[in-house]
């Protein structure tokens, strides 16, 4: 600590110095060897939890002391800090070993992580004052980075007793992670739009694609209670509404909030996914109506297979009826497709496994609602023209 002292205040009487042949490169030294004699002091003293947070708050010191001293050797020095840090949690993620806590939220995680996310977090803020340049984005790339790494650890830590190494995750926790990763790329696409940094659209893609991995592997096949059987609960406030409607409304949030930042393809996409969630949200709360906690006891009757068919087709119109008022293409064409999904299974499944009464009121249904929709296409395509502007194309075609 000594040393770290007096290599500052050589650099310090340096930068006072008039501007002469080396005086800026013998700041710079200076001020490295102060670094990295804190860094240090700090590796010497303390350990685990404390030799992270210890080095993280190494990172806003170093900005600030730049921001001061506008040394361009300090803002890389900064960046190491965050580098050290992450090279830290790398070879123990769980900070201070099985010491780590079985308290959710308020544990080691929260200190280890929570911690070097605000320090990072800050530091960018003071070394994107002074400019944009590679330490900046790398500091605020290591803020991202240690905030998605918080989120993540603790629902998985609160899921699994205190144990972060389990390998089993349940449907719970799946849905938690995605809800978390969807509302976390929503933050990085608002703050993208508020400061045009290219490091949360950056940020904001990679969450959101390994986001939609876990919603296409966990949320679709692994965790999916159709084929796990596991209890869902009760009939609304249930596991069916946290993995499948909670997340099929981040994804419509998110739809929109790139609607004008992100090409067509990546709103279509969330689009896409939005509806699928949606879907899957109403198939399964159907299913739960009918076989009650555990989805996968009893057969399919023709009362449910009926029921899916008309709450698809609702679902169908109500999208088409919102792609009509926000004048939304990809909500009419998720409407065609949640339609045509509708008809192939009444062609296919109804007719053949249906009978009776239902066989008839699901054609019947079905019957009515493209007519509807028809109309409402034709309105919507083809209007009337008023009376008289009709005649008058008639006598310019005569």
């Amino acid at each position: 600590m000594l040393l770290a002292a007096w290599l500052a205040v050589a650099a310090e009487q340096l930068t006072r110095r008039p501007r002469r042949p080396g005086v800026a490169s013998a700041a710079a030294l200076h001020a490295a060897g102060s670094a990295a004699a804190l860094a240090l002091t700090l590796t010497f003293a303390l350990e685990k939890g404390w030799l992270t947070v210890g080095l993280a708050l190494m990172a806003p010191g170093v900005a600030w002391v730049a921001g001061k001293r506008p040394l361009p050797m300090l803002r890389w020095i900064a960046a190491c800090a965050a580098v050290l840090v992450l090279a830290r949690i790398v070879w123990e993620p769980r900070i201070v070993g099985t010491d780590i806590g079985t308290a959710p939220i308020f544990n080691w995680l929260l200190y280890g992580y929570g911690v070097p996310a605000l320090s990072f977090w800050t530091a960018g803020h003071l070394l994107r004052r002074r400019g944009d340049d590679v330490p900046a984005r790398l500091v605020e790339a290591a803020a991202i980075l240690f905030t998605v790494l918080l989120v993540f650890l603790e629902i998985r830590h609160a899921m699994n007793g205190g144990d972060i190494y389990a390998r089993h995750s349940g449907l719970a926790e799946i849905a938690l992670q995605v809800a978390a990763g969807l509302a976390i790329a929503i933050g990085l696409e608002w703050l993208r739009v508020r400061s045009g940094n290219p490091v949360y659209d950056v940020g904001a893609r990679i969450v959101a694609g390994i986001t939609l991995v876990a919603i296409i592997v966990g949320l679709g096949f692994v965790e999916n209670p159709l084929a796990t059987g596991e209890p869902v609960g009760g009939p609304f406030l249930n596991l069916i509404l946290l993995g499948y409607g909670l997340p099929a409304m981040l994804a419509i949030i998110l739809a929109l909030v790139a609607r004008r930042t992100h090409p067509m393809s990546y709103r279509a996409v969330s689009a896409a996914i939005a509806v699928a969630l949606a879907l899957a949200y109403l198939t399964l709360e159907v299913v739960r109506f009918y076989h009650g906690p555990v989805l996968t006891a009893g057969s399919v009757t023709d009362p449910e297979q009926y029921t899916f068919s008309a709450v698809w087709l609702g679902f169908g119109v109500l999208l088409l009826l919102i792609g009509l008022l926000l004048n939304s293409k990809p909500a009419r064409l998720a409407s065609g497709a949640v339609v045509t999904l509708t008809i192939a299974k009444v062609f296919l499944v109804d007719m053949a496994g249906l009978a009776g009464i239902w066989r008839a009121l699901s054609f019947i249904g079905l019957g009515l609602v493209l007519v509807g929709i028809g109309y409402l296409y034709q309105r919507l395509l083809f209007p009337p023209r008023p009376a008289g502007q009709t005649e008058d194309a008639r006598d310019r075609g005569s």
